[in-house]
């Protein structure tokens, strides 16, 4: 059995295996290489067996690795206005941080 975490960042919640990778809100103090802790384990499953926490588990972590800044998917936004003339097309793509999951701790 793999052994697998739920943590919280940024309110959403992740589930993640060490080794996946995940892209979270972006975080502008992170630098690519640097370790980041993530203290808000809701719950953790491995061998001996499943841990929930009430709300978080006590004393586990997810330890990651930034790898990056990545931009998501380009969003197109349109204003149009009937019988107006008045047509407006705006694109935007979001910074996410994509961080890659060393160590869970129990």
């Amino acid at each position: 059995m793999k052994m697998y975490a739920i943590f919280e960042d940024g309110g959403r919640q992740f589930k993640v295996e060490e080794g996946s990778e995940v892209v979270l809100d972006f975080k502008e103090d992170w630098e690519p290489g640097t370790e980041v802790t993530f203290d808000k384990v809701l719950m953790v499953s491995s061998d001996e067996g499943v841990k929930i926490g009430q709300p978080t588990v006590s004393g586990a972590k997810v330890t990651a690795q930034v790898i990056d800044d990545v931009q998501g998917p380009k969003l197109t936004i349109r204003w149009f206005r009937r019988r107006k003339n008045s047509k407006k097309k705006v694109g935007h793509r979001q910074i996410h941080t994509k961080v890659k999951i060393t160590k869970i701790e129990v």
